[in-house]
């Protein structure tokens, strides 16, 4: 049985003929299917135009973007592979970066990227920010870029990651100029970069030879708690970044700034304070006294959406320093754990909107918010989902921010630890209905066998739980469904045929317990500590009264101590808000064998895509699987074991006549699937 660890958080396949062939009535049929799934998208979302905004003009069979459109939509309109022959995908071709994440052998990561395509080429990095560049039909190496970063381990902050890269090309040069494509990317020692796409090499005239110093204006760092681990965003001749700062190190962290570079040239455009230094901002009054001045973080660690036509990009922010305290910032800490809308030209706030107040359980915004169209009162409106971790989605209109379903602010759970205030409420979508449970007892205990569920409901008894949003504490304290999720980066994908947004979810529950800094003054208090709660997490939380310790609800067996099923897949109807459907994701290995377990679900990281034919693809799950749905339903139709770990998104492309599917394959450090560096495609025979 392979341990659940705690979670913080070169070879080439055979060559493939471009070609396809097919029989006459392959053909009509796949044709029909591909003109009436075309036909129905330009209905659902307003037409020719407003589709082409959503694609980053990319040509039907192309995935330009992190999530295919610059709104993280994650919907192709192939229909090459469908529900009825799925089970024919087989492997295409396979790539291997050399690059591994593995903490009992060096430092530990995730390779969390999915790639992009653009005129014939896979463009991808690493988790220690190499970028490579694949044919798109045989995989073959066509040039890599490597920036240098330090790999050398420090478990201290973050592990190694990088969630893809953002592509841009200058108009104004002309078509054969070898200069006109660029492909950016945060590096993990945060740094922006810019290389030229024909060659891979550093573009000399975009900041210092191709880069920009991102450390720069942010504050003290110490070490490496600043990164950049999800792909900038590119609007009008700019590239948008955020960062990913180190949690819980202490209140003066680094600034969580969001900024904007010129395309051409990198120099900075604007920038835009997740917690407010301006003293005109209206947002400082919600952070008491100074203390917007020296709080950091709220950082946007996630991807961020673009909007081409409303000049608009939606940010997801984080929480303020620390997570777990929030005496040292007092005040509902606007723009914080929110989404919010910015001028794109500009990066001034258009409007924002706040999904927990004064966030004191890491309860980041973590996935890209997904532009989408609802439909509402008989019109269709253009709308961003807010996935969050507390198992909570948000549908707000694009141009106003407001919910398009009622969400109302109630009353939560008081009785924070000394020196803290607490919101007295918190906010909470009447649909759709939370995707996961949000309350734990004694009574949802789980074991294997009664005596481990009796050691189960024993330990939930000791703890203090009262829902999502119970506040840390010296005794103790139950996150349910957890920081990891609810839904994390994985995100969602949108079926605009069907109406259909598509989430998957964990529910693991977190132990917070805050200890007096007085009680960890002595070597010998923290070895023993240690000692007590082996494998637990530490933030020392300097400039507060408290230490955080992080742990997660398993047995001795590194199993959940809750209720299955412990991961799942959801549809969500938009038009009315309901649950369409839910269904178990995976399986933890080791537990195959026992009669049920089919219906247990897995812990998963890794987003899903939705088809025009009709399927969901998705990893993600602890089993190392590739797996495919039917979105009408959620039967699963199609699975195959993967080399490695595959949490990562997946996306889909069309070249030389034949569709393909490519996950990267490298595992999770932390998740405790096995690590890999694999780049594998999948296609019909």
């Amino acid at each position: 049985m392979r341990p659940i660890k705690s979670p913080s958080d070169r070879t080439v396949g055979r060559r493939h003929s471009r070609r396809v062939f097919q029989c006459p009535a392959t053909w009509v049929v796949n044709g029909l299917i591909t003109l009436i799934a075309i036909f129905t998208i330009l209905v659902t979302t307003g037409g020719v135009r407003a589709f082409g905004q959503q694609v980053c003009a990319a040509q039907e069979g192309e995935w330009p973007c992190y999530g295919r459109d610059s709104g993280g939509a994650r919907f192709s309109p192939l229909t090459q592979i469908n529900p009825a022959n799925v089970g024919a995908l087989k492997v295409a071709w396979t790539y291997r970066t050399g690059d591994m994440v593995d903490p009992k052998n060096g430092p530990g990561g995730a390779f969390e990227c999915t790639p992009i395509l653009l005129e014939g080429a896979l463009y991808l990095c690493t988790p220690f920010s190499r970028i490579i560049a694949l044919d798109a039909g045989t995989g073959k190496e066509r040039w890599t870029y490597d920036p240098g970063v330090d790999r050398s381990p420090d478990r201290n902050f973050e592990p190694f990651t990088s969630r893809g890269v953002a592509a841009w090309t200058d108009a104004s040069l002309p078509q054969d100029d070898p200069r006109r494509g660029r492909i950016f990317f945060g590096t993990y020692d945060a740094r922006l970069i810019a290389l030229y796409v024909a060659s891979g090499k550093p573009c000399e005239d975009f900041g210092k030879g191709g880069q920009v110093d991102l450390k720069q204006g942010v504050g003290e760092i110490v070490d490496r708690e600043y990164n950049v681990t999800s792909p900038p965003a590119v609007i009008h001749g700019l590239v948008i970044i955020g960062s990913s700062i180190a949690d819980n190190h202490r209140v003066t962290a680094p600034s969580g700034v969001v900024r904007a570079y010129d395309a051409r040239t990198g120099a900075l455009r604007w920038r835009f304070e997740p917690v407010p230094r301006d003293k005109t901002d209206p947002a400082r009054k919600t952070w008491a006294g100074a203390s917007a001045d020296r709080t950091g973080a709220g950082n946007a660690w996630s991807v961020l959406s673009i909007d081409p036509e409303r000049n608009l990009v939606f940010v997801p922010t984080g929480s303020a320093s620390p997570d777990f305290y929030g005496g040292e910032r007092i005040g509902s800490n606007r723009y914080a754990d929110s989404v919010v809308a910015l001028r794109a030209d500009t990066g001034k706030v258009v409007w924002s909107f706040q999904a927990v107040h004064h966030d004191l359980w890491d309860y980041d915004v973590p996935a890209q918010p997904a532009l989408i169209t609802v439909r509402r009162n008989g019109r269709d409106v253009p709308a961003v989902a807010v996935a969050t971790k507390m198992g909570n989605l948000f549908f707000l209109d694009r141009d106003t921010g407001k919910p398009l379903f009622p969400v109302e602010e109630r009353l939560v759970p008081r009785g924070g630890v000394a020196g803290e205030k607490l919101s007295p409420t918190q906010p909470f979508p009447v649909l759709p209905h939370p995707l996961v449970p949000q309350t734990l007892s004694p009574d949802d205990a789980w074991g294997l066998t009664p005596a481990d569920r009796e050691a189960a409901r024993r330990r939930i008894a000791s703890l203090r739980c009262g829902g999502i949003f119970t506040p840390p504490s010296l005794q103790g304290t139950v996150l349910y469904p957890g920081n990891l999720g609810g839904m994390n980066w994985s995100g969602t994908s949108f079926d605009p045929i069907h109406g259909l947004l598509i989430a998957n979810t964990n529910r693991l529950a977190t132990i917070i317990t805050l200890i007096p800094h007085k009680d960890l003054m002595r070597p010998e208090q923290w070895d023993a500590e240690h000692k007590a709660h082996p494998g637990a997490e530490y933030g020392r939380q300097t400039g507060t009264p408290y230490v955080l310790r992080r742990e997660w609800l398993l047995s001795a067996q590194r199993l959940p101590q809750t209720s299955p099923p412990w991961g799942t897949l959801t549809a969500v109807d938009l038009a009315t808000g309901a649950l369409r459907w839910q269904v178990p994701l995976g399986t933890i290995p080791g537990l195959e064998s026992i009669p049920g377990s089919d219906q247990w679900g897995s812990i998963n990281l890794g987003g899903s895509f939705v088809t025009a034919s009709g399927l969901v693809f998705i990893a993600a799950t602890m089993d190392d699987c590739l797996r495919a749905f039917d979105v009408e339903t959620g039967k699963e139709l199609w699975k195959t074991h993967l080399p490695a770990g595959g949490q990562a998104a997946p996306m889909t492309y069309q070249w030389g006549g034949k569709q393909y599917v490519v996950i990267c394959a490298g595992g999770h450090s932390r998740l405790g699937t096995p690590v890999g560096d694999y780049v594998i495609a999948y296609a019909l025979p």
